[in-house]
């Protein structure tokens, strides 16, 4: 990142952070993102029995928001109309029986569908969620997103300098440009391009992370809950972690593009029989073939 600076690498969430900086964070700054990190995956954690979403697949009812609910369930609003329902905060049931469930069993148990009409089921509003009945609520479409954009609020008013938050696969910078390579979904030594990045945010997805057993991968379509089969990975840019998060999810699906050019936020993506596509004016540096298509 520099010649000279300060990192600070944890696990977290069930990840690797590392958060770099001009200047060593203090001691007071460290706290607060760590306690920031651990108020967030008591409200949200699929995997926690004594999380806020886990007392809510148990019994439904209404609990008060957590400060997330809002902007969190607002934007899988928008991601459920963009992609007709295939992008749903419901679907921690459906994740669950293919495997990826709270004990990491990794035992297929057939797929289940998320409720479609999850938007009467789950309500928000006036500093409260309920559920009209027990769901499990997943907010993995977007919620990595939605933490590295906190975590760099704390950080950025700490007066270090140039930052990145990179949250494994979720990249926020501040100051000092960024050079980050495209993994490539077919060969992790590889990469398909580079894209600079400068104050913003770069999040990506893939299906060949958080995978197992034959072909399951995390990244479901609710409609029928099964694993997505087109697109293998996706990439996009943002003015926050969450809107980069949350397109990076809609881009496997066919109402991604028509959100991003809403949202105006840059992209690319490859499909499983490895076809690059891309956002009008995407700045990437891309190492692509000819044939590959812009979108």
């Amino acid at each position: 990142m520099r010649e000279a600076g300060a990192t600070w690498a944890f696990d977290a969430i069930g990840t690797p952070w590392q958060i770099e900086t001009r200047h060593p964070l203090s001691d007071v700054t460290r706290r607060a993102v760590t306690d920031l990190i651990a108020a967030f995956d008591q409200d949200w954690s699929r995997f926690r029995d004594d999380s806020l979403v886990s007392e809510l697949a148990r019994r439904g009812g209404a609990v008060d928001a957590p400060a997330d609910a809002a902007a969190l369930l607002d934007a899988y609003a928008a991601l459920s109309d963009a992609t007709d329902g295939a992008v749903n905060p419901l679907v921690g049931a459906s994740l669950s029986s293919l495997g990826y469930d709270a004990a990491h069993t990794l035992v297929d148990h057939g797929a289940i569908p998320a409720p479609a009409d999850w938007r009467g089921i789950l309500e928000w509003d006036h500093g409260t969620v309920r559920l009209a009945q027990p769901a499990s609520i997943d907010v993995g479409a977007l919620g990595k997103g939605r933490l590295v954009d906190r975590v760099m609020e704390i950080v950025a008013a700490s007066d270090v300098g140039d930052i990145v938050v990179d949250a494994s696969g979720d990249v926020a910078m501040r100051g000092a440009s960024q050079r980050i390579g495209l993994e490539h979904p077919f060969d992790a030594r590889r990469v398909i391009g580079v894209w600079e990045v400068t104050d913003a945010a770069l999040c990506a997805s893939a299906t060949n992370r958080r995978a197992w057993g034959d072909g399951l991968h995390h990244v479901l379509d609710a409609r029928t809950g099964l694993p997505v089969r087109t697109i293998a990975a996706t990439w996009a840019v943002a003015d926050t972690a969450m809107r980069a998060d949350a397109l990076a999810t809609a881009l496997f699906f066919d109402g991604g593009p028509r959100l991003a050019h809403e949202w105006g936020i840059e992209w690319v993506r490859m499909t499983t029989d490895g076809v690059v596509e891309w956002s009008p004016g995407c700045r990437a540096d891309l190492f692509v073939r000819t044939g590959s298509v812009e979108q």
